[in-house]
C-alpha cells in the first residue's frame, strides 16, 4: 500500500501573498541589520537598501555623519624661538650700491682671509714633519718680534730632525733657542755655532692636542681679521651718509654682516675639518 503525499492546491491568489510576506520578513531583517552596516560600511548610500511601496517604513538607525579629523598643529617654545633668533637675508645687488662701497672688495678681503686660515693649516699643522712646522714660533729680540724664519733657514735633514742656521742673524741665537723651547711643541733645540738642532718629538697624544689648541689659535686670529674688514667696510659706509637714506645704509650693513657670518661659519667647519685631522 502505497501513501502519496498530497499537496494543497494553491491559486495565483495564494501564491502572491506567500511571496510578499517572504518578501516582507526579508526586507524587515535587512532593516535589522542597517546598524551594522551603517557602522563598518560608512561608504554605502546612507538610504534604504530597499524600498518599497509595499512594506511599512520602520523606524531607521540613523548612521553618524563620519566627519574628518581635524588636527590644529600649534608652535612650541623651541620652534618660537628658533623664528625669532632668524632673521631674514638681504641680498643687495652690488651695482646699484657701488658708488658707496663695492661689495665684491669687501668680499674678496674676507675670502682672502679664510685663504690664509687653510695656508697656515697646511704649512704648520701637519702631524708630518715639514720646515714649515717652525714659521709660526715668534722670537722676542731687543729690536722687536720676528717670526722665525726671518731669522733663520729652517731646513729638515731627516723626518726626526729640523735644523735652523743662525748665519745670518747670529746675535739672535739665544732668542731663538729660547722661543723654540717656550713653544708648545715641547721642542728641545741643540746649539752647536751658529746651527740650531731641533729634534722632532714623536707624535703623541699631547702633542696632538697641542696641534689642535694652535689650530683654534689660528682660527681666532683669522676672525679677528674678518671682524676688521666688517668694521672698516662699515665705517665706510656711514661716511657716505650724504645723499643716502638711512634704510639703505642699514640694507648695506647688514649685507656686510651676513657676507661676515658666512665667513666665520666657513672658518669652524675648517676647524673642525682640521680637528678631526690631528686627533685622529
Amino acid at each position: 500500500m502505497t501513501c502519496a503525499l498530497e499537496l494543497p492546491m494553491l491559486s495565483k491568489r495564494d501564491c502572491r501573498h506567500i511571496f510578499l510576506h517572504e518578501e516582507n520578513m526579508a526586507l524587515h531583517h535587512l532593516n535589522l541589520l542597517r546598524p551594522v552596516l551603517c557602522r563598518f560600511l560608512p561608504s554605502v548610500v546612507r538610504t534604504p537598501l530597499v524600498t518599497s511601496s509595499r512594506v511599512p517604513s520602520l523606524p531607521q538607525a540613523s548612521c553618524p555623519t563620519l566627519l574628518p579629523n581635524y588636527v590644529r598643529h600649534y608652535a612650541t617654545k623651541k620652534s618660537k624661538a628658533k623664528a625669532k633668533g632668524q632673521t631674514a637675508k638681504v641680498n643687495i645687488n652690488a651695482a646699484l650700491v657701488e658708488d658707496i662701497i663695492s661689495l665684491e672688495e669687501v668680499k674678496e678681503d674676507m675670502a682672502a682671509v679664510l685663504t690664509s686660515l687653510k695656508e697656515d693649516f697646511s704649512r704648520n699643522l701637519s702631524i708630518r714633519t715639514s720646515p714649515g712646522a717652525l714659521d709660526h714660533i715668534t722670537v722676542t729680540t731687543k729690536d722687536g718680534k720676528f717670526p722665525l724664519n726671518q731669522l733663520g733657514q729652517i731646513s729638515m735633514k731627516s723626518p726626526q730632525l729640523l735644523v735652523v742656521n743662525m748665519t745670518g742673524f747670529p746675535e739672535a741665537m739665544a732668542a731663538v733657542t729660547r722661543a723654540l723651547q717656550d713653544s708648545s711643541m715641547g721642542l728641545n733645540p741643540e746649539v752647536e755655532g751658529t746651527i740650531i738642532r731641533v729634534p722632532v718629538p714623536k707624535v703623541t697624544r699631547e702633542h696632538r692636542e697641542n696641534l689642535v689648541k694652535l689650530a683654534k689659535q689660528f682660527s681666532n686670529k683669522a676672525k679677528d681679521s674678518l671682524r676688521k674688514v666688517r668694521t672698516n667696510a662699515v665705517t665706510r659706509v656711514k661716511k657716505s651718509k650724504e645723499g643716502i637714506s638711512e634704510d639703505t645704509i642699514h640694507l648695506i650693513e647688514k649685507q656686510i654682516q651676513q657676507m661676515a657670518d658666512g665667513y666665520v661659519a666657513d672658518i669652524d667647519k675648517q676647524l673642525a675639518t682640521k680637528t678631526k685631522e690631528l686627533l685622529g
